[in-house]
């Protein structure tokens, strides 16, 4: 048995990842401040029925961490301000919040005794500024040369927030594994975000209407939440993951927004047809990982389709968010 630490362990990944290491018998202890993930049934119930430690802190107060043991084996850093929303209305804050938060948990790690692995979600925006160039290969690895995007557009904060937190983990001593995850999607992700927002204009649409989707051309690889926890799991003590960068997502099928926007049509059960609507600002025209590096590592190809992910995620979100 392990004892793991998952900051932002609320949001829809870290649950999901708490819940897979609780299955395999671990030490399982939930942080968070509760700010956007949320204490609902199903974070209760890993504490319940599985044994979780929910803690209710905030990494950005200067005694977060510091009643909390050093005999923590694994840390999974996923505490961040996240969702294009929040970064274009608070670009400072996701900076200077972002920046405090890693230096925090990375100061915790360096006190633990027998720390194996420092796990750190980083963000396929990295890939942002290449791509804008015209000088990023698509599906992306993870040595390509990184671009920055311009400093004064808001949408960079976060970008920037995680190219600083992979470089101050670079060079903190620690083991490490950063990965940069490419859309991925499932129960209980909140709202902002591209399949959950199209599933609810599909459902509250009136059949036979219409439904409007923006950024309809753009091109995107999407990882159903299940495959990406897998993933997770298996990188943490993989020796070929240590000290290493990879991508998490799915390679393929690269889809339009447009085909994703009709799988989840077809998953409400509506006639309904689609608008399209202007790119949105600062959207990537295109977005999938190479998975070279994280299948051999791990062992692992994803493995649910989008049919069967969109089908998923809404039969959830039906009953848990748009019942109400």
């Amino acid at each position: 048995m392990s004892k793991f630490l998952v900051t932002g362990g609320a949001g829809f990944l870290g649950e999901r990842i708490a819940s897979a290491l609780l299955a395999d018998g671990n030490e399982v202890h939930i942080l968070d401040n509760f700010s956007r993930g949320q204490n609902d049934q199903a974070l209760k119930t890993l504490a319940v029925t599985r044994g979780a430690s929910i803690l209710q802190e905030d990494l950005l107060a200067p005694d977060a961490l510091s009643s909390l043991s050093s005999d923590y084996d694994f840390i999974v850093h996923l505490a961040a301000i996240v969702g294009v929303q929040n970064v274009l209305e608070r670009p400072y804050d996701t900076l200077h919040n972002n920046v405090l938060m890693h230096q925090a948990a990375l100061h915790f790690a360096r006190r633990q005794k027998l720390l194996k692995r420092f796990v750190f979600a980083s963000t396929s925006e990295v890939y942002a500024g290449s791509l804008r160039l015209g000088d990023l290969p698509v599906p992306t690895p993870e040595n390509v040369t990184l671009t920055l995007t311009p400093l004064h557009e808001p949408r960079s904060s976060y970008m920037l927030s995680k190219i600083y937190g992979e470089a101050m983990l670079l060079h903190s001593g620690l083991p490490f594994t950063i990965v940069r995850p490419h859309n991925i999607y499932g129960p209980r992700m909140g709202m902002a975000h591209v399949v959950p927002q199209l599933l609810e204009k599909a459902h509250k649409a009136r059949p036979d209407s219409f439904i409007e989707v923006f950024s309809v051309d753009h091109r995107r690889s999407f990882c159903f939440i299940d495959d990406a926890v897998e993933m997770m799991k298996r990188l943490l003590d993989a020796p070929a993951a240590l000290n290493q960068v990879l991508n998490l997502g799915a390679e393929s099928p690269e889809v339009t927004v447009r085909r994703v926007a009709e799988v989840v049509i077809t998953a409400v059960g509506k006639p309904l047809a689609i608008r399209p609507m202007p790119s949105t600002p600062g959207s990537p025209v295109r977005r999938a990982p190479q998975m070279t590096r994280m299948t051999e590592a791990t062992g692992y190809v994803p493995r649910i389709g989008l049919e069967e992910g969109v089908g998923r995620t809404y039969d959830w979100y039906r009953r848990h968010i748009f019942a109400s």
